[in-house]
């Protein structure tokens, strides 16, 4: 009983916690400026332009404790998630996202724990319960990729009737930052106020490239540092990475079509034992309890998930084909 209260306060902890969060909020336009200016040195520090951000990006302080706060450091783990954050497009900060993982993995815990009475069983629960926050954000993360996959070409259009019409390079992201619906107008426009606050063009596109690791920007960022090492037409050659883009897109769209039995079979696969354990639960919860009461069961519980998991893995390494 003690566990469980303690678990109980806990949880109940946490959500005040989150809930004061949510209503104090990062309202203002003081602070949203210095947060962006903060990541600004952000990326910069990265690919190691200036020292100053970086030596303020190390002085950080993760922890009251010493030991502790320099271990985050070397685990370099905050890094790593402010910059998921920033690729997912999501206004959470990482003191938001860490108290949403520890809310949903202590209520999910307790929850599965109080209905069945397994400890191990709730402490799994409570794993997957806490790592739902942080699948979120991936998942934002790669809808946001796609998003962008798709409105890139239109951008570089954009940019090539600019370079034809006799504007410069810098002029034409301007005007694609500006025209461009998100997320790709607002990277650009990110790119074209780097440049314009005295950042060197391949400083910018390179920071660019780091905010939006796909393929397709990679594409466009080597083909504009080559062009403007080499010289050449601009405008013609942005029309044909702009081709290129679109036909790559399109092929990615007709592969997503040819896979989509296997990827639907892999979802019915491992969507069916959960939902059939609670449908079996709400109609004849004696029966379905002896998977964690009984240590047959229990074995039994623990090696259908682990094959569950193993199986959907194979069926996501053989429809995911890369293009």
């Amino acid at each position: 009983m003690l566990g469980i209260g303690l678990i109980v306060f806990a949880a109940v902890f946490a959500v005040v916690l989150l809930v004061f969060r949510l209503a104090g909020g990062e309202s203002g336009k003081d602070r949203k400026l210095v947060r962006e200016r903060l990541e600004s040195l952000h990326w910069l520090s990265k690919r190691g332009v200036i020292d100053e951000g970086l030596g303020i990006l190390r002085e950080e302080l993760l922890s009251s404790i010493p030991a502790l706060n320099r271990w985050l450091i070397e685990l370099n783990l905050f890094p790593r998630l402010r910059t998921l954050l920033t690729q997912a497009g999501v206004q959470w900060t990482l003191e938001f996202l860490a108290l949403c993982s520890l809310g949903a993995g202590l209520v999910g815990g307790w929850i599965a724990y109080w209905r069945t009475g397994a400890w191990p069983f709730g402490v799994g629960l409570e794993l997957l319960a806490a790592c739902g926050p942080i699948g979120y954000v991936f998942f934002k993360r790669m809808e946001r990729f796609g998003k962008f996959e798709e409105l890139l070409p239109q951008a570089l259009d954009l940019m090539v009737n600019a370079l034809r019409a006799g504007h410069s390079l810098i002029s034409a992201i301007e005007m694609a930052g500006r025209e461009i619906q998100p997320p790709v107008g607002e990277e650009l426009k990110k790119t074209f106020d780097e440049q314009n606050f005295g950042l060197d063009l391949r400083e910018a596109l390179n920071n660019l490239a780091l905010r939006v690791p796909v393929d397709d920007v990679h594409i466009v960022v080597t083909a504009l540092l080559i062009q403007k090492e080499t010289g050449g037409n601009l405008a013609e050659i942005l029309d044909k990475v702009a081709y290129v883009i679109r036909e790559r897109f399109r092929l990615k769209r007709q592969v997503r079509v040819y896979t989509a039995q296997g990827r639907l079979s892999g979802w019915i696969l491992a969507l069916l034992p959960p939902i059939l354990g609670v449908a079996l639960f709400m109609v004849h919860p004696e029966h379905i309890s002896k998977l964690w009461t009984h240590p047959s069961g229990i074995k039994m519980l623990y090696a259908s998930v682990v094959m569950t998991l193993i199986g959907g893995l194979i069926i996501r390494k053989i429809v995911r084909i890369r293009v």
